[in-house]
C-alpha cells in the first residue's frame, strides 16, 4: 500500500491544490532541485528538502519515502520545467535566417546559465551523471519533443538540409555542451561561436 502510494505522488508532479497553488509534491521537488543544486548530490536528503521548502521535518519522507523515490521526483519536475521553457520559447520564436536561430540559441542559453534556470542547469547535470548509473533516471531524461526542438528541425528542413531530425539533436547536443561548458567554467558565449554550431548544422544544406 505505501507503496502504490508513493508511486501515485510520483505520477503526478507539478499538479495544484484546489486553490491553485502548487501541490505539496511539487513544492517538495522544487525544493530538491534547489537542494541539489545548491548541496550537490550528497547535499540532497529527505532533511534538507524539508528545510528548503519550509515544512516539517518528516514531510518529503512521508511523501518519498526513499531516496531513489526522492531523486525520480526531482527530475520528473525537472524535466517538465525545461520542457516547458523550451515549448514557450519555440512558441515565440520565428527563424527565417541563420542568424535568427542564433539568437534564438543565445536566448536559451540566457536562460540556461542565469537565475533559476542556471540552478536547473546544475541540477540536469547532476541528474545527468547520477543516471550513467540509473536506467529509470536515464528514460526520464530522453530528450522530447517540443516547440523549440520542432522550430530548429522545420528551418533546418527549409533549408534542404538531408537529414534534419539528426541535423537537430547533433546541433541541440552541442548547446548542452556549451551550457555546459560555461556552467562550470564561466565566460561569455560569443556570436562566432554559436555561429559556427549553426554553419556545421547547415553544412550541405541546398538552400543555405
Amino acid at each position: 500500500m505505501r507503496r502504490d502510494r508513493e508511486q501515485g505522488h510520483e505520477q503526478e508532479q507539478g499538479g495544484t491544490n484546489g486553490a491553485g497553488r502548487p501541490d505539496r509534491r511539487t513544492v517538495l521537488a522544487d525544493a530538491a532541485i534547489g537542494v541539489l543544486a545548491d548541496a550537490g548530490v550528497r547535499g540532497l536528503t529527505h532533511r534538507a528538502v524539508d528545510a528548503a521548502a519550509g515544512l516539517p521535518v518528516g514531510t518529503t519522507s512521508a511523501y518519498l519515502r526513499t531516496r531513489q523515490a526522492l531523486l525520480t521526483a526531482l527530475v520528473r519536475r525537472l524535466v517538465e520545467l525545461d520542457q516547458g521553457e523550451l515549448q514557450a520559447l519555440g512558441e515565440r520564436a520565428t527563424v527565417r535566417s541563420a542568424d535568427e536561430l542564433v539568437e534564438n540559441i543565445r536566448e536559451l542559453m540566457r536562460h540556461r546559465l542565469t537565475g533559476a534556470g542556471r540552478r536547473r542547469s546544475l541540477a540536469r547535470y547532476a541528474c545527468a551523471v547520477e543516471s550513467v548509473r540509473d536506467p529509470e533516471l536515464r528514460e526520464i531524461l530522453v530528450p522530447r519533443e517540443n516547440a523549440g526542438r520542432a522550430v530548429v528541425r522545420a528551418f533546418l528542413a527549409d533549408q534542404g538540409v538531408a537529414d534534419p531530425d539528426g541535423r537537430t539533436a547533433t546541433l541541440l547536443a552541442c548547446i548542452d555542451g556549451l551550457v555546459f561548458d560555461r556552467l562550470v567554467g564561466g565566460g561569455e558565449t560569443g556570436a562566432d561561436e554559436l555561429q559556427g554550431l549553426v554553419a556545421a548544422a547547415l553544412r550541405g544544406a541546398t538552400g543555405a
